[in-house]
């Protein structure tokens, strides 16, 4: 069961989220919510247009889990023109 972890200032929460649903793509647990079924523990970044549209509202706004990006791993320093692509592709503007 995954923990859910929630910080307010300094103080941490772990949260055991227990449910009947349980998904491995993130995709699934925002049509799950969209369709009524509970809570969804997503990036942002990945509702956003749901949240704009008003089909999903932020809950626990006060108790936020920073995210510090994504990440690319590769197996050896040496990258090959077409990771080179993915990464400058990934990266921020």
């Amino acid at each position: 069961m995954l923990k859910w972890e929630f910080k307010r200032g300094e103080r941490a929460v772990n949260v055991h989220a227990k449910g009947r649903l349980v998904f491995n793509q993130n995709y699934l647990v925002v049509e799950a919510a969209l369709a009524g079924h509970g809570l969804a523990w997503v990036p942002e970044d990945l509702v956003q247009k749901h949240l704009t549209s008003g089909r999903l509202v932020t809950m626990l706004d006060g108790w936020v889990t920073t995210f510090p990006g994504y990440h690319l791993y590769y197996a050896t320093r040496r990258s090959s023109p077409a990771l080179a692509l993915v990464v400058d592709a990934l990266r921020p503007a």
